[in-house]
């Protein structure tokens, strides 16, 4: 491949140190001012096409989010010049890419230097003889890479909720070493591997193996030095071991520190982290010829089917969160703070395990972890079903390797998961001749998994993650293979009833009594504009969401034998394919995508953190909207609930004391007579003598049934037709009631019934489908269908009312979910509608139809002004000319 010099470049030039330091090596990143192209570089492609960007990037940060169905799954291009100093010259000099979604070609000075296969992983490439150095006249290094996320039926995952984002999403580093150096070509690893074969409360011993390179051109006597540092920077204890080395050998050593005494134990309350310095120096010099430094914590752990998980002989319920890598404007091309970000706040949250799902993640995730005492697992993508091809085999088994090898040394690791749901999509019709060989060669590669793992590691547990199809993975023999068993539950969700959660629970605790178990999925979708005082499954309500919660965490709670709850998902995050209230977005967070809490968050506070802790619920909704008592007793009550994890909590509304309650799991409920206006709300508990407390400002717009109240005179109203819940706009502050029947001198409409998806599972009402050209899906996916007439008897003067279209009805069939929903709906029959809409007796809209005006899925809004005399009040007639009429919206302003 011959590439031309290319304009923009950056300067790249480190220090080369000198004396014994000039051995050491070298690791800087090289983010900054690449140049980017999507497509096929072999068609035209001019040098404006390209545009400068820096790492990490994806190029899928925004089209996952836009109103045409899928995303660029296709070729990157990235390229940069680089400065080689002369110096580098007698070192390796590597490119290290700490990962790439999802295969990466590297190209230096036009050459092809290497290939990866894997989106999640990190890899790197020795670069050496590719390179030209400042010594030789020309140090300019041009670097390209190409990077492709296309699907690809040989490599994991196929399918999954979630989005398959391509780029370079994470850093990338050019490293210098010297020429005898620690195994530079070990998956991407430090090349060295540390165990804690003994801890005890009295002593412990450490086993550090590796491989060292002595690439240099002459004998060699090596010192590999292992040295053990506590917290404060002292010495704790240090083992040193000569190695005869010949020129261009690879050597491997093991060396154990045995006896150790007085080690500061890691635990999660104290994840108190020791350093292994490991150093190769040259005996005859003492010259120092390389270096690396791992985390060590001394631990132990063990999982017990009826007792759970034990750290350090203490047993510890294991609460915690999955999480996916990917935030609000960004993809998943986050900063390392942003990673950190989201292990801190799982840390307030009261939590303590993080399951790095569905494949690893930015190596700051498990620095974090080890730093803040927050145990992990983490799992190779192979994620719904498989291939059963020999080079799928071969990558799933690679990619699980380097995750191993990538990282072995961290504290907080206590087991490698893989098969997350494998059976989920399986291949081939059910009871086909082809279907049977197909679980024997999941099973198979299930095997082979568990087989690599425990020969890479034989301390750590192994699981595989289950969705909670008992009998399948039963029969198929997924629960046989590993050492825990993992299940994704849904019940009181996807299918079944919240009862249904802990029948099954002890199912498992009596079928298989010799494996551990572990919730390692449950949740349940919540859009924080979303709420209801009576909420149902499938209604997307904080409140349902926060029932959900409180139903799970007291049945595990309940059962020693569930060694860990996981709830899914510690965030928001992107699934491109996704429809529903929140389009393209999982909303089974416990906090939003741009990571603000939810209640179930803070429920989770409440149970969970040990310091005192208040907070009033629903924050964000800070706009709400009521009826009034009566007609003269002007104030609306209204529920608020108040998390804590203290007893008892008093609530003042505007300086009053309005009543105490306890806490039942967390959780304080009041109800509370709001006034019009601005409503100050201070949440008050008492630790120790010390009161803490918690307030809130909600702008409550009152209004009354009557709509020709004096004292409290009408201004607007914002009505979801076929709809039970309250929906807060926060773009622009306005609450939507849901709908009424009409009832004389008030407001509501007459006829139709609510519609629901024909055949749906998943829809307490409404649809879940997109509804394309607004922001405001929940209340166009619902419907009120051969409605007659809207009434508002409303005061003479001038109002501007808006009516809210959507067509329900499509001959498509959008997409089928891999997310534990099964098969969506066949396709409703597309029936033709057309109807009028009049307003006291003036007519708006005439022939109104679903061929011309109403496209499928699209909102259409409709505005119109009208005076009103005489007291006739406002009437809105819809009358059918082909198919049923609809209406999903209403507003209603008053101008003056």
């Amino acid at each position: 491949m011959k590439l031309k010099a290319f304009s923009i470049s950056l300067l790249f030039n480190l220090v080369i140190l000198s004396g014994l330091q000039a051995q050491e090596r070298i690791s800087s990143t090289i983010n900054s001012n690449w140049l980017f192209l999507k497509g096929d570089t072999t068609k035209k492609s001019p040098e404006n096409n390209w545009t400068t960007i820096s790492l990490p990037h994806t190029w899928n940060a925004q089209d996952v989010m836009d109103e045409v169905p899928g995303y660029y799954r296709g070729d990157g291009w990235y390229r940069k010049t680089i400065y080689i100093p002369a110096g580098y010259k007698e070192k390796e000099v590597y490119l290290f890419f700490e990962g790439a979604g999802q295969v990466t070609e590297v190209f230096v000075n036009g050459k092809p230097v290497g290939r990866h296969v894997g989106g999640y992983t990190a890899f790197s490439f020795p670069v050496s003889s590719y390179l030209h150095y400042a010594s030789e006249g020309n140090a300019a290094n041009q670097i390209l890479v190409k990077v492709n996320n296309s699907h690809n039926e040989n490599i994991p995952p196929l399918s999954a909720d979630f989005t398959f984002y391509g780029g370079l999403y994470r850093d990338v580093y050019l490293k210098a070493i010297s020429k005898v150096h620690f195994d530079a070509d070990n998956n991407a690893s430090s090349g060295v591997f540390i165990t804690t074969p003994v801890v005890n409360a009295n002593n412990a011993s450490v086993n550090i193996k590796g491989a060292f390179m002595n690439g240099s051109d002459s004998k060699r006597n090596i010192v590999v030095s292992q040295k053990i540092y506590d917290a404060s920077g002292k010495l704790f204890a240090e083992q040193k071991n000569v190695f005869k080395t010949n020129p261009g050998q690879k050597l491997d050593f093991v060396q154990d520190i045995k006896n150790i005494r007085g080690q500061h134990l890691w635990s999660v309350e104290d994840p108190y982290l020791y350093r292994i310095v490991s150093t190769i120096a040259d005996a005859a010099t003492n010259q120092k010829l390389d270096e690396v430094s791992n985390p060590l914590g001394f631990r132990w752990f063990v999982f017990d089917a009826d007792k759970g998980f034990f750290l350090n002989g203490k047993h510890v319920k294991l609460i915690g969160a999955s999480r996916h890598q990917d935030y609000k404007g960004l993809g998943n091309a986050l900063p390392d703070a942003m990673h950190v970000q989201d292990v801190e706040l799982l840390k307030q949250m009261g939590g303590n395990f993080l399951r790095i799902a569905h494949y690893p993640q930015d190596p700051t995730v498990l620095e974090t972890c080890d730093r803040l005492g927050i145990l992990t697992s983490v799992e190779t993508p192979i994620v719904n079903r498989i291939t059963e091809t020999e080079e799928f085999s071969d990558n799933a088994k690679h990619m699980h390797l380097e995750m191993i090898r990538q990282n072995y040394n961290h504290p907080s690791l206590i087991m490698w998961t893989y098969m997350n749901e494998v059976l989920l999509s399986p291949r081939y019709d059910r009871g086909s001749e082809k279907q049977e060989p197909y679980f024997k060669a999941v099973s198979k590669l299930a095997q082979e998994l568990e087989d690599l793992t425990r020969k890479e590691d034989t301390i750590r547990y192994t699981m595989i993650p289950n969705h909670g199809a008992w009998e399948i993975y039963n029969r198929v023999g997924l629960t046989k293979i590993p050492k825990l068993v993992g299940w994704n539950l849904y019940l009181g969700w996807y299918g079944g009833g919240l009862e249904d959660f802990g029948k099954f629970l002890d199912q498992h605790h009596k079928e298989l009594p010799d494996k551990p178990l572990l919730v390692t999925e449950y949740g349940s979708d919540a859009d924080n504009r979303l709420h209801s005082f009576s909420p149902v499954r499938f209604d997307k309500t904080v409140e349902y969401t926060t029932n959900f919660h409180q139903v799970y965490l007291k049945e595990m709670m309940n059962r020693p034998f569930v060694a860990a709850a996981i709830i899914w998902n510690l965030a928001e995050f992107n699934s491109e394919q996704r429809t529903e209230t929140t389009p393209h977005i999982n909303a089974k967070g416990l906090l939003t995508w741009d990571r603000n809490p939810k209640d179930a968050y803070r429920f989770y506070q409440a149970n969970l953190l040990q310091s005192p802790y208040i907070q009033i619920g629903s924050k964000e909704w800070k706009v709400r909207t009521g009826f009034a008592n009566s007609e003269t007793n002007l104030i609306c009550t209204q529920p608020v609930i108040v998390f804590s994890n203290q007893k008892m909590i008093s609530l003042k509304l505007n300086g009053k004391e309005i009543g105490t309650a306890e806490t039942v799991q967390g959780i304080a409920r009041f109800d509370v007579p709001f006034v019009n206006g601005i409503n100050h709300l201070l949440a008050v508990a008492t630790e120790n003598g010390t009161e803490i407390t918690d307030q809130a400002d909600i702008n409550f717009n009152m209004l009354t049934q009557n709509l020709r109240n004096k004292t409290l005179p009408f201004t607007e109203m914002n009505i979801s037709l076929g709809d039970k819940r309250f929906f807060y706009d926060e773009k622009t502050g306005q609450t939507w009631i849901p709908e009424q029947e009409y009832k004389q001198g008030s407001w509501g409409y007459t006829g139709g019934q609510v519609y629901i998806t024909k055949g749906s599972t998943r829809t307490a009402y409404g649809t879940t489908k997109d509804i394309m050209g607004t922001d405001l899906d929940p209340v166009y996916q619902t419907q009120r269908t051969g409605i007659e007439q809207f009434r508002f008897d409303v005061p003479d003067g001038d109002y501007e009312i808006t009516l809210l279209f959507a067509e329900m009805l499509s001959p498509s069939r959008g997409n089928d979910l891999p997310n534990n929903l099964g098969f969506g709906p066949a396709p409703e029959e597309f029936k033709e509608r057309s109807f009028n809409v009049s307003m006291n007796g003036q007519e708006l809209l005439t022939g109104f139809n679903n061929t011309e005006y109403l496209e499928p899925s699209r909102a259409v809004s409709t505005k119109h002004r009208v005076s009103v005399n005489n007291n006739e009040g406002i009437t809105v007639d819809f009358k059918a000319l082909k198919g049923e009429t609809i209406l999903n919206g209403i507003q209603l302003r008053k101008i003056r």
